[in-house]
């Protein structure tokens, strides 16, 4: 009798057990439904255990609380880039016509003195515009999330970016390192988010290089661009995808570009990293 009761209270309880971690399970993955998809549905389970039940109860009133902040955050989020494009868009159009009357001081204007002012106006006018025209593209780039996923050749995209930069990168004195592979690499990307990626990655190279800058698309579609940067410090370059973060405070970058550059590539599902090694800033990009 002692026997059959002993397997009794056994098989009790691998019943429990069995139910206990079956409802863990369902609490698990609806758990993680809910944080990876917006939904209002609450957490809901098979057993009608009491401490699991209390446990999914529990659950769904901090699902609630979450989504709840998740609403403000994505409210004031919204609201933050509307402003940030609005009061970028404003500051551009005054921006506009005091450049327009620079160009007619300039033209009427005989006094030398005067003339070296306006210089020195126009000169910084140039670069709040620069600086206002980044943080636009910025704005709009976060406001739309939306991408024209399209088959790209990435050395054509490459090619016209870098012959698009061929008078900065004289201007500088640079003579470029460039080798691109000869096996096409096709990816599903959008094109012009390519080309913006490209263009920071390189603008940024041109504004920080030691007069040196290469490049290289390997024929498994890695792409390397380095430069010699001995101003840098792994610090600077941990920090160089921070939005707003630039290596010096001159006043003439907003320190986006390779914040865009990152997020642009995130947001196509490909991968960018930079570091330093003996003395070059290397950054990696790969789709």
């Amino acid at each position: 009798m002692l026997y059959f009761g002993l397997i009794l209270i056994i098989i009790v309880l691998c019943i429990k057990i069995y139910t206990i971690k079956k409802s863990a399970r369902e609490i698990k993955d609806e758990m993680t439904y809910r944080l990876e998809n917006s939904t209002n549905t609450l957490i809901s389970i098979s057993s009608r255990d009491k401490d699991m039940c209390k446990l999914a109860d529990c659950l769904n009133i901090q699902l609630k609380e979450l989504r709840k902040k998740r609403h403000i955050y994505e409210q004031g989020d919204r609201e933050l880039k509307e402003a940030v494009t609005n009061i970028s868009h404003d500051i551009r159009t005054p921006l506009t016509s005091v450049i327009g009357y620079l160009d007619l001081m300039e033209n009427i204007s005989e006094n030398n003195e005067i003339s070296r002012y306006i210089t020195m106006i126009r000169n910084r006018t140039d670069v709040m515009k620069q600086l206002t025209e980044e943080l636009f593209r910025y704005s709009i780039i976060m406001s739309v999330q939306k991408t024209n996923l399209e088959m790209v050749c990435i050395n054509d995209v490459l090619t016209e970016t870098l012959a698009g930069f061929y008078g900065a990168v004289t201007q500088c004195g640079i003579v470029p390192d460039i080798e691109i592979s000869e096996v096409r690499t096709e990816k599903k990307l959008d094109k012009s988010a390519l080309s913006r990626i490209f263009s920071n990655i390189i603008h940024n190279a041109l504004k920080y290089s030691d007069d040196d800058f290469s490049v290289r698309l390997f024929d498994d579609g890695i792409i390397i661009f380095s430069n010699s940067a001995k101003k840098l410090t792994s610090i600077d370059v941990e920090q160089l995808f921070d939005r707003f973060y630039t290596v010096e405070n001159a006043g003439n970058s907003t320190g986006l570009g390779l914040s865009i550059a990152k997020l642009l590539t995130q947001r196509m599902g490909g991968e960018i990293s930079a570091k330093l090694t003996g003395g070059r800033l290397v950054i990696k990009l790969y789709f």
